[in-house]
């Protein structure tokens, strides 16, 4: 039989006493109403979706954590500290790519539900997720994982959620969960703390009684990923203050969202988040913030020199400086790219480019070439199309096997090849080549080229430290970065596709807040 968690209500501002709640986590003058021990799982899923891409994650893009292994991931490590014993049940996550196939998708929410109705009853749930999972034939993924996840957990388990920066959100989503909380930085640098602040918000909680509620502000407004960094304005400034609402009367946690962009989906928009146990205060600074973020919306650019391919490459060709490192942006796959496009390699090789580092080509068939060659050898190579051979065409040439990584399965294989004054990094799977320390890891010194193409956005610490300088190429791909010509069928009215869009924040209670 299920036991009923019996919380005391808290007034209005009873997190007055609190000396600043983000990331804290302690009370001043608050009376634990919670007897005994509470029950609290964890688990989720997460990937970043582009609905514009052709590919479709599967069962084998993901890695899925279960029971004890959930806490060896390393943003889940962090829940280890809590006096409170976290119950773990299942996290999948797959890397930045195109949607989720619908079966695994099924598949996966079937054991998570089943491994949490073994943990039963909950006093509360811990949700690692991001926000922008798509999934074929679903219009809201994260709202159904929500939905699936209350119906077993029932009505009086809170639940909190972390995402990324971007995220969507629905009124589905808002309506089931009680708390919630995202990054506060891109890049994103602040994931351990966000973890924190969604499992101290939610022990918190209970221990002491309180039922949070979210109000949330859509805003009409979508940007690039890589015009929304908090490094420079109005970024910067849009997020340097959010912990300081945190400290108001009321207020557990402001969270402010740009969204997710290639998702052509309804919910996709930016948002503000405030949870607590105010209705009227988080009202005032949804709207608040939800204002200060559309005035803002003209002042977002990207935080380096753009141009097509062509103009990108011209331009470093003709650099006094180097090494000259320009971001292949609309094939990423750290924001749903799908890294295998030619684009830019069919530009160096008609510019004749010489001394490149070219990062980032994924190439099953190619890399498992090289591989069976073995290092040293010289080999007829076709590179690149092979995840999606629509968008573009792949390109043969003569290459001379220089690394070949040590692995123990071929779908972790790594080689680089020289060919045409080109050394090219290969990969059997979808991975990030953004660091310098990936390079290095292969034998190669970034700094010793004269051009680095990397398949990223806005370029790594350790990249933007030896760019010299760093450009960025508006390159075409599942995240094709020149927004307002990327098809626009499925999403209401937004900016920039409507430049004369009118908006007036209308914050939203959820439903669970309205039903208190």
């Amino acid at each position: 039989m299920r036991r009923r968690l019996v919380l005391k209500m808290l007034p209005a501002g009873a997190l007055a006493g609190m000396a600043g709640f983000s990331g804290v986590g302690r009370a001043v003058g608050l009376v634990p109403a919670f007897k005994g021990t509470p029950r609290i799982a964890v688990g989720g899923i997460a990937s970043e979706c582009s609905t514009y891409s052709r590919i479709r994650s599967r069962m084998g893009d993901f890695t899925v954590l279960r029971g004890q292994e959930v806490f060896g991931a390393p943003l889940s490590l962090p829940l280890l500290r809590y006096e409170v014993p976290f119950l773990p049940t299942l996290e999948a996550s797959a890397p930045p790519g195109g949607p989720v196939e619908r079966g695994t998708y099924e598949s996966l929410k079937a054991e998570y539900l089943e491994r949490l109705r073994k943990l039963l009853p909950l006093d509360g749930i811990y949700l690692a997720m991001h926000g922008a999972l798509s999934v074929e034939g679903m219009e809201d993924a994260e709202g159904d994982w929500y939905e699936a996840t209350r119906s077993v957990a029932g009505p009086d388990c809170l639940l909190s959620a972390y995402y990324d920066l971007h995220g969507n959100l629905s009124r589905r989503a808002v309506d089931t969960l009680d708390a919630m909380t995202a990054y506060r930085t891109a890049p994103h640098v602040d994931r351990v703390e966000n973890v924190m602040r969604a499992a101290d918000m939610l022990t918190h909680c209970l221990r002491y009684g309180i039922r949070p509620g979210i109000v949330w502000a859509s805003i009409p407004a979508l940007l690039p990923g890589e015009q929304s960094s908090t490094e420079w304005e109005p970024g910067r400034r849009l997020w340097s203050d959010l912990s300081e609402y945190n400290r108001l009367p009321g207020i557990l946690d402001v969270s402010q969202l740009v969204g997710y962009v290639w998702a052509d989906e309804p919910r996709a928009a930016a948002s503000v988040v405030v949870t607590g146990t105010d209705v009227e205060a988080q009202k005032r600074i949804a709207a608040e913030l939800a204002g200060r973020y559309w005035a803002a919306r003209h002042e977002f650019r990207f935080g380096s020199p753009t141009g097509t391919i062509e103009e990108c490459l011209a331009r470093a060709m003709a650099a006094k400086t180097h090494p000259v490192v320009i971001s292949d942006s609309g094939d990423n796959p750290g924001g749903g790219g799908n890294s295998d496009q030619t684009f830019f390699l069919q530009a160096l090789l008609k510019a004749g480019a010489k001394d490149v580092l070219l990062g980032g080509m994924t190439d099953r068939p190619a890399t498992d070439a090289c591989y069976r060659a073995g290092v040293g050898a010289m080999l007829p190579l076709s590179i690149g199309a092979t995840l999606d051979p629509v968008m573009c065409r792949p390109v043969r040439v003569k290459a001379v096997v220089k690394h070949l990584t040590a692995v123990t399965r071929p779908e972790d294989g790594e080689a680089v090849v020289e060919f045409d004054g080109i050394t090219a990094t290969l990969s059997a799977r979808r991975r990030l080549y953004h660091s310098a320390e990936a390079f290095r890891d292969m034998g190669l010194d970034p700094v010793r080229f004269r051009i680095v193409v990397l398949k990223c956005g806005y370029l790594h610490p350790t990249m933007k430290a030896l760019a010299n300088p760093a450009l960025m190429a508006l390159s075409p791909g599942a995240i094709d970065q020149d927004i307002v010509h990327i098809g626009n069928h499925r999403r209401r009215p937004t900016w920039p596709w409507v430049s004369d869009l009118a908006y007036e924040p209308a914050p939203y209670v959820s439903a669970r807040f309205r039903q208190r």
